[in-house]
């Protein structure tokens, strides 16, 4: 037999063996409830693969993995608004929600329904024709949005978000500078990992995109000082990016006064601000953006992970005419292929309508109060492991004396039925965002098992 004959031969037994393979997957995915054998194929099939063919250091970082790694809690489907089920049926809280997409709840009816009906109509676009649920999406984007931010890119994700807004300021002028802070995160792509201030995703890839400074978060003067710096050896300025409320950094809220004197300092030097709002959008602080707890418009706002209504990925970049305008000569100087696609838009417009609707901003605004106040009840007594507990609405922040309690709690929650964030490797603050649905009876169960995992929680 030639040796394209055996190729042939062996193609035809890999495709064969993928088809079967595909076909089991395709009948599990079809089925309202599975068997304790297909549960314990699923675990082993999700476990091995992840270490054969994902990325075998998830299991090493995972609270739901065992020690050993032959057991994992593997997420199988959504129960109800605010949890979720593992594959063996054991319920979680979900306090984490894709770190916060899930502002209006796990598959919220209307969200499911518009997506469903746009899919049985188109699911994308041509890419010729005008699409108009983008259009319609960006006319809601300019009238819910702070001050005068009218004209909307859309893309699938945060990074993608920001990768656009410092396109955006990078046309506005000839300045290539930016100033970012300590503690940042705006993504891992390489420019939005540039303004990201975590060293261990930025050292494998240095250099970074030219032109970023970083400055201490909350620090007006350094901002001021680097300003000034900045112009005296002809590198002004093109932008300050800050998310409102640092999310990934640990939930550090501003100084009063600090935002509105980076909008100052801005408008002093000629620079735009851009507010990653990636995180503490959608209603998530207990206003709709954060920007409106300190009454400071950006030039450029960057939204995604609860912009999809935990249905779809996708994100927006909204600026205002004088910044945005650069692209109208040629539209396709910055352009995706699934940004904007018509499900995505449809699930973003979902959103707004139940956000509104269900009035969860100020839900949030008022469960975040009641989960701050009773988590700080709980940690009484036990400050000897726990440090601060703060936030704005149901972004809370949890931070310990060390990444090695902090992990040990998040990992107890995890036992209990709750799903914080909180890694092997990245626990010192662990962060509480739950779906801004969360009942009062949830909040309390969540308060409870904290107060019962600290007291088991060895130094």
């Amino acid at each position: 037999m030639s040796t394209s004959s055996v190729k042939n031969e062996n193609l035809k037994e890999t495709y064969a063996s993928v088809y079967e393979y595909t076909n089991k997957v395709l009948e599990l995915i079809g089925k309202e409830e599975i068997t304790k054998e297909e549960a314990a194929w699923v675990t082993r099939e999700t476990v091995d693969n992840f270490r054969d063919h994902v990325n075998p250091g998830f299991l090493a970082y995972r609270k739901s993995v065992t020690k050993d790694g032959q057991f994992a809690a593997v997420e199988w489907k959504d129960s109800g608004a605010n949890c979720f089920e593992d594959v063996n049926g054991k319920k979680y809280i979900d306090c984490l929600g894709g770190f916060g997409i899930y502002n209006v709840g796990h598959r919220h009816p209307k969200v499911v329904e518009a997506v469903t009906n746009q899919l049985n109509r188109q699911a994308l676009h041509s890419q010729d024709l005008l699409d108009p649920l983008r259009a319609m999406l960006a006319k809601i984007l300019g009238d819910i949005t702070p001050g005068n931010l009218q004209y909307a890119y859309f893309g699938n994700s945060g990074t993608e978000a920001i990768e656009a807004a410092l396109k955006l300021a990078k046309m506005y002028s000839d300045r290539t500078t930016f100033i970012a802070t300590t503690k940042a995160f705006h993504g891992k792509s390489l420019g939005s990992l540039s303004g990201t201030a975590k060293g261990v995703f930025r050292k494998p890839f240095l250099p970074m995109i030219p032109g970023f400074r970083h400055v201490h978060f909350g620090d007006i003067e350094m901002m001021r000082k680097t300003f000034e710096a900045c112009a005296m050896v002809g590198e002004d300025v093109a932008a300050v990016i800050v998310e409102p409320i640092q999310g990934e950094g640990g939930v550090n809220l501003p100084p009063a006064g600090y935002l509105k004197q980076v909008r100052e300092l801005c408008d002093e030097f000629g620079a735009l601000l851009i507010f990653d709002e990636v995180q503490t959008g959608m209603g998530r602080t207990g206003k709709m953006f954060a920007a409106e707890h300190y009454d400071v418009v950006p030039d450029i706002m960057c939204l995604a992970k609860a912009f999809g209504g935990g249905i779809m990925p996708a994100s927006a970049t909204i600026a205002t005419e004088e910044v945005f305008k650069s692209l109208f000569p040629n539209p396709f100087m910055h352009t995706t292929t699934f940004g904007g696609n018509p499900l995505a838009c449809a699930a973003a417009i979902a959103t707004f309508n139940v956000l509104i609707e269900e009035n969860l901003p100020a839900r949030a605004a008022e469960l975040g109060e009641y989960m701050l106040k009773g988590l700080r009840e709980a940690a009484v007594g036990f400050e000897d492991k726990v440090d601060e507990i703060r936030g704005l609405g149901l972004l809370i922040g949890i931070e310990f004396q060390s990444d090695e309690i902090g992990y040990e709690v998040s990992k107890g929650l995890f036992d209990n039925g709750v799903l914080v964030a909180g890694t092997l490797i990245n626990a010192k603050t662990i962060r509480i965002e739950p779906p801004l649905t969360i009942t009062y009876e949830e909040a309390d169960s969540v308060i409870a098992a904290f107060k019962k995992v600290l007291g088991t929680v060895k130094l």
